[in-house]
């Protein structure tokens, strides 16, 4: 079994995340939509790049400021095969028209996240 297939995104933090998203516009040339990320590029198979408040608490119980997207084949069996090889996986998991989510706590206490992207991405 594939287990990560590629980067989906990057999300971290910032103290001020609309003057942040500004530095990195003007910059960095990067396109902030108005969700308040990026698609790098914006086409099919991308890598999602967002800046989210310090405290929205997304990344809990991950400890870091930041969060990796890694894209897999298939999340449920990924999940099932960490959990018996004794990682922490989240117990909540999402489905929506984005694809499938689920999330394991590395060895640092870092939150990673997993997206199986919908059929045809």
């Amino acid at each position: 079994m594939k287990r990560v297939t590629g980067i989906g995104g990057i999300f971290f933090h910032a103290q001020d995340p609309a003057a942040l998203r500004a530095g990195y516009a003007r910059h960095l040339g990067i396109e902030v939509l108005a969700w308040g990320g990026a698609a790098l590029p914006p086409s099919a198979g991308h890598t999602i790049w967002s800046i989210n408040a310090a405290e929205d608490g997304g990344f809990a119980p991950g400890r870091a400021s930041f969060m990796i997207n890694y894209r897999v084949d298939d999340l449920d069996a990924l999940l099932a095969a960490l959990r018996s090889e004794g990682c922490q996986v989240l117990d909540e998991t999402s489905d929506s028209e984005y694809g499938k989510f689920g999330w394991v706590i590395d060895p640092e206490g870092n939150k990673v996240e997993l997206w199986e992207p919908p059929a045809g991405q």
